[in-house]
C-alpha cells in the first residue's frame, strides 16, 4: 500500500529513496510515518493530506487518522524570510 511523501525545504533531505511509492501498512497514521522517518515533530509546521492543510498549531485534522494507498503527504518545516 504506497503513499506519495515529499519533504520540503529543510526536511528534504529526509526524503526516502521511495518517496514516490512509499509503502505504508494498513492503519498507518501520518504520525507514524513522520516517527518512521525519524523527524521531530517540533521541526514540522504544516502538514498536507491530498491537498489538505493541517496546521499543527491548529490540528484541524488528526495527524492520527490512518492515510490510504495512493494518499500524497507533504510535509513542511517552519520557514521564515522577508
Amino acid at each position: 500500500m504506497p503513499i506519495e511523501l515529499k519533504c520540503y525545504a529543510t526536511l528534504a533531505p529526509l526524503n526516502p529513496s521511495n518517496a514516490d511509492a512509499f509503502p505504508i501498512t494498513p492503519g498507518e497514521t501520518v504520525l507514524d510515518v513522520l516517527t518512521r522517518l525519524s523527524i521531530p515533530r517540533d521541526e514540522i509546521k504544516i502538514v498536507f493530506v491530498n491537498g489538505v492543510n493541517v496546521e499543527l498549531d491548529r490540528v484541524t485534522v488528526d495527524l492520527d487518522t490512518p492515510l490510504a494507498d495512493g494518499d500524497r503527504v507533504g510535509v513542511f518545516p517552519p520557514v521564515g524570510g522577508g
